[in-house]
């Protein structure tokens, strides 16, 4: 696999709290966070390892075999999550994978955070 991107952010919630968000983004008693646009698909859980991993299959319509991998680590009260963009290849445009980053900037480091009262 191909990294196409990576960000590592803090998320104001415990580590645990923060991997049910990933596995459950639909949950009905949750904040909605995960407000995809009309090219976009709710993921598919591929794997996971609680409480740091879970790996999404792809967002996108048009590129059904990126992945989507985050890495949550327990800091204090609140967490680290790093996501990170992956592809067997070939990879897409310059252009096609910035807005793939930033969709997931958006979606991550603010909407997911947001759920959390921040």
């Amino acid at each position: 696999m191909i990294e196409l991107g990576s960000r590592m952010r803090s998320q104001p919630a415990p580590a645990r709290v923060v991997w049910a968000s990933l596995i459950r983004p639909r949950d009905p008693v949750a904040r909605q966070w995960l407000d995809l646009l009309d090219d976009e698909v709710d993921p598919q859980i591929l794997d996971c390892l609680e409480p740091s991993l879970v790996v999404w299959s792809s967002l996108w319509t048009d590129r059904l075999d990126e992945r989507i991998r985050f890495d949550i680590e327990p800091d204090g009260y609140e967490s680290r999550l790093r996501w990170t963009l992956l592809t067997p290849g070939p990879q897409p445009a310059a252009s096609r994978i910035g807005h793939m980053r930033f969709r997931l900037n958006v979606l991550v480091n603010e909407r997911l955070r947001r759920s959390y009262g921040q």
